[in-house]
C-alpha cells in the first residue's frame, strides 16, 4: 500500500507540523506500513482557512455545476476501487465481505447525494406586516468539521462529508489514528476529479495534540463526529461551550428479539451477520440476543454450531468472515469483558482464541442483563443470548441499556413484530433482520446515549444546511 505520510491541505500534500511521528500499522501481520507527522495547530489553522476560502466559491456556483463535480467525483471513484480495497485490507484488517460493502456503498452515496445542490428548499410566507414579504432561504452552513472513526473509515466520513460538500460546505476532515491511509484516499478521489483546492481538507494525528482543537476552532461552523459515546461526550461538551451545533453518532448495545412466533433458522443466520460482520467492530452490530423461554434452548444449539462453522483468520483470504481486531488494546478490551462475563456467572457455548489481533469468535448464554458483556458495546467477535420469560420481560431487557441505536425482532406475524418494533426506544429497528443496515436515502440516528442528530436523506441535508429569514418591503 502507498505511505500517505503528507497532509492534504488546501489542494497541496504537505509535511505535518506537529510534536509526534505517528504509525500505520496492518492489524493482521503487525507491518509497519508508513510513519508519518502528526498534523499540528498550524496545519489546522491552515486547513481551515483553505476550506474558509473555498467555501465561497463553491457556494456560489449553480446546482448545475455542484452536481457534475459530484458526477466526476462518483466516476473517479469507481475507478479507485481497487486502492480502497486495498486500503481496507492493509490497514483496516476487513475481510472481503466488508471490503466489497464498503467500496460499494461508498460509490452508491455519492451517486446519491448528487442530487443535493437541487434539493435545498426555501419557503414563502404570509406577514402581518402590510406590504411585507417573507422569504426563508436556506444557505450552507459554511465549514463542516468532520471527524471519522476505523472501524467503518469510507463509509462513516463520506456520510457527512459528501452531503456537506454537495450542500455547499466545504470539510476539514480528521480520520482516526489507526486508519490515517483511508482519509486520504478520498483526498486524492477529490484531487482527480479536479474539485477545487480546499474544498477538502485532511489533517491527520494525535486527539490529544489536535482533537479540542479541531471541536473548538472559530472557522468550524458544525462537528459532525462518529465513535464512541465518551468521546462524543466531551465533543458535545466542548462545542456547546463554543455554541456550536454537533452530529454525534455514537456508540450502540444492540439487541435482537426473538418472538414466540420467531423462524429461528432465520434469525440465527441473520444473527451471525449482525453479530460477526468486521469481527462485531460496528456501531449496530449485535451485543444481545433476546430469546423467550420456549426456544432458548433450541436456539442456543442452533446459533452455536453456526457460529463454530465461521472461518476466522487472514484478511486476504476470501474464505475468511472474522478477521483481526484493529489494535491490541481493542483485543485486550474485549478478552476482559467476555473473561468478567463469564465470572459474573455466564457460560461459554463456544469459547474464542486469541492470537495476536486475531481473536476467534465467542458465545456466551445463560447471560443476565446486569453482566459485563449486556451493559457494554462489545465491539468484537462476541454475543450474548439471554432468556426472557416472556415478550414483555424480552422488551424491557432490551431498553434496560444506556444506549438507543439499532435493534432487531424477529416474529412470524409481522404486523405483530411492529408493534413490539415500535416499543423499543432505539432510533432504528430491523424486522426479521439483523441490526446492521444503511441506505443513503433513509434516516439514520438513535436515541439516548447512542447520539443525536440524523444522518442520510434529507435529514442530512437540514443539518448540513441552515436558514435564513429575509423581511421584504415594498
Amino acid at each position: 500500500m502507498k505511505a500517505y505520510d503528507r497532509q492534504y491541505i488546501g489542494g497541496r500534500w504537505t509535511e505535518g507540523r506537529g510534536e509526534r511521528t505517528l504509525e500505520d500499522r496492518d492489524p493482521w501481520s503487525g507491518e509497519l506500513l508508513y510513519t508519518y507527522r502528526s498534523a499540528g495547530r498550524a496545519d489546522v489553522d491552515e486547513a481551515y482557512a483553505a476550506a474558509k476560502a473555498a467555501q465561497r466559491s463553491w457556494a456560489a456556483l449553480p446546482p448545475s455545476g455542484r452536481v457534475d463535480a459530484m458526477e466526476r467525483l462518483y466516476r473517479v471513484m469507481r475507478e479507485e476501487a481497487p486502492v480502497m480495497d486495498e486500503c481496507l485490507l492493509r490497514e483496516n484488517g476487513a475481510t472481503a465481505p466488508k471490503r466489497a460493502y464498503e467500496v460499494g456503498d461508498s460509490a452508491r452515496f455519492v451517486r446519491y447525494f448528487m442530487a443535493f445542490p437541487q434539493m435545498a428548499e426555501g419557503r414563502i410566507q404570509p406577514s402581518d406586516t402590510p406590504g411585507q414579504c417573507n422569504y426563508v432561504f436556506r444557505k450552507p452552513r459554511g465549514v463542516v468539521t468532520v471527524i471519522a472513526p476505523w472501524n467503518v473509515p469510507f463509509i462513516l466520513a463520506l456520510r457527512s462529508v459528501l452531503p456537506a460538500v454537495a450542500a455547499g460546505n466545504a470539510v476539514v476532515l480528521k480520520p482516526a489514528s489507526d486508519t490515517p491511509a483511508s482519509a486520504f484516499v478520498i483526498a486524492e478521489i477529490f484531487e482527480k476529479a479536479g474539485l477545487p483546492a480546499g474544498l477538502l481538507n485532511v489533517v491527520a494525528g494525535s486527539g490529544s495534540e489536535i482533537g479540542d482543537y479541531l471541536v473548538e476552532h472559530p472557522l468550524s461552523d458544525m462537528v459532525s463526529f462518529t465513535g464512541s459515546t465518551e468521546v462524543g461526550r466531551r465533543i458535545g461538551r466542548l462545542a456547546g461551550g463554543a455554541v456550536r451545533d454537533v452530529s454525534l453518532e455514537l456508540g450502540g448495545n444492540n439487541s435482537m428479539l426473538l418472538l414466540e412466533d420467531a423462524d429461528l433458522e432465520r434469525a440465527a443466520d441473520r444473527a451471525i451477520f449482525g453479530a460477526y460482520f468486521h469481527q462485531g467492530q460496528v456501531c449496530m452490530s449485535l451485543n444481545r440476543i433476546i430469546v423467550t423461554e420456549k426456544n432458548y434452548a433450541a436456539f442456543c444449539e442452533l446459533f452455536a454450531e453456526k457460529v463454530k462453522a465461521l472461518k476466522a483468520g487472514d484478511p486476504a483470504d476470501p474464505e475468511t468472515f472474522v478477521g483481526p481486531l484493529i489494535n491490541a488494546g481493542q483485543v485486550r478490551h474485549f478478552n476482559e469483558l467476555m473473561e468478567d462475563t463469564l465470572r459474573a456467572g455466564a457460560k461459554a457455548l463456544v469459547r474464542g482464541r486469541t492470537e495476536g489481533n486475531l481473536v476467534t469468535p465467542w458465545l456466551l448464554a445463560d447471560v443476565d442483563n446486569r453482566m459485563p458483556a449486556a451493559q457494554n458495546e462489545i465491539f468484537g467477535p462476541g454475543v450474548s443470548i439471554l432468556k426472557a420469560g416472556d415478550e414483555a420481560q424480552a422488551i424491557a431487557i432490551a431498553n434496560d441499556t444506556l444506549y438507543g441505536l439499532s435493534n432487531s425482532v424477529f416474529g412470524r406475524d409481522v404486523y405483530h413484530a411492529m408493534k413490539v418494533a415500535r416499543q423499543l426506544e432505539s432510533g432504528m429497528v430491523h424486522v426479521n433482520d439483523q441490526s446492521i443496515g444503511d441506505e443513503a436515502h433513509v434516516m439514520f440516528g438513535a436515541e439516548k446515549q447512542s447520539g443525536v442528530g440524523r444522518f442520510n436523506g434529507r435529514w442530512v441535508l437540514e443539518k448540513f444546511t441552515t436558514e435564513q429569514w429575509l423581511a421584504v418591503n415594498e
